[in-house]
């Protein structure tokens, strides 16, 4: 029996890994393989929790929580470099945990780990996104001490098992095809509409240079998708690798032949140079990548 069930949970696990280097499968062959040795190395992986470790909300008030032993939880960890409020994308987060909660009537946790220099300021995000959810500051960083996480953001949010183990590694809110992974994993359901019809899209032109700003302005950026195929083409949700770049983006179908536009608007929080990816997921077989890039000052 133990010898059938390791099988199965193997075969599960291969199966994720697949359907990973699937919806993962517009990334160049660099970043391909990159991927599947950290999903080679993660999956399955236990992830240990540090001893004594206290939640607060608000980081103002500690609060009576501890890690649940549910089917699945999602485990988020933020170490202390570059922009906090740039990879939090607390609004994108608190969206895609009401889109979790309504599907699993609530029974996903979700855990915050915080390893940061700047709490006053990770305390002022979680006031002004009103996240109030339970949140530990790791000051020791011993969560990453007992697991070594990856150095890349995109691959330290973690979707565990009853058991603490990595069924999948990446950040939803980042990545509409983990995104759709996690909803899948979670609900044991497509979450591409399979009944949707397909069609074909190309953009005019995928990358777009803000040139040299002040960093006290924003910049936008307006993105056509042209309908080169048979069907109506519809965008179905956005994503940005950057919380400083927010879009919008045209709500109704175009008809074959017609044009659907998709503006980034981008309000950094710091000067330098920035490359950001927006992921647009539509009725198409591929995702579309569209980058905008440029000089804040």
């Amino acid at each position: 029996m133990l010898t059938m069930m390791t099988r199965l949970f193997n075969l599960n696990y291969s199966f994720l890994f697949l359907s990973f280097l699937f919806l993962l499968s517009c990334q160049d062959d660099g970043e391909k393989k990159e991927i599947a040795r950290l999903v080679t190395e993660w999956q399955g992986k236990e992830i240990i929790f540090p001893e004594g470790i206290v939640f607060m909300r608000y980081l103002t008030d500690t609060i009576d929580f501890q890690i649940p032993e549910t089917d699945y939880k999602v485990l988020v960890y933020v170490d202390s470099f570059g922009c906090i409020s740039c990879k939090l994308q607390l609004d994108q987060w608190k969206s895609f945990i009401e889109e979790a909660d309504s599907l699993t009537r609530g029974n996903i946790p979700f855990l915050f780990f915080f390893h940061h220099d700047d709490y006053k300021k990770i305390g002022s995000l979680l006031k002004r996104d009103q996240f109030d959810l339970p949140v530990c500051i790791d000051l020791d960083d011993q969560l990453n001490k007992l697991n070594e996480f990856p150095s890349d953001m995109t691959f330290q949010t973690f979707l565990l098992d009853k058991e603490n183990r990595v069924v999948i590694i990446g950040n939803p809110v980042h990545n509409l095809a983990v995104r759709d992974l996690y909803l899948k994993q979670l609900t044991n359901k497509e979450h591409v509409s399979g009944t949707m019809l397909r069609t074909a899209a190309e953009v005019e032109c995928p990358e777009i240079d803000m040139g040299f700003f002040p960093v006290t302005e924003k910049k936008k950026a307006l993105f056509t998708i042209k309908n080169t195929g048979n069907d109506p083409l519809v965008i179905l949700g956005t994503t940005t690798t950057c919380g400083c770049a927010t879009t919008g983006f045209d709500k109704q179908p175009a008809n074959p032949g017609g044009t659907l536009q998709v503006e980034v608007e981008m309000a950094p929080k710091e000067s330098g140079f920035f490359s950001e990816v927006i992921t647009v997921k539509c009725n198409t077989d591929e995702f579309i990548k569209l980058t905008i890039k440029g000089q804040a000052q």
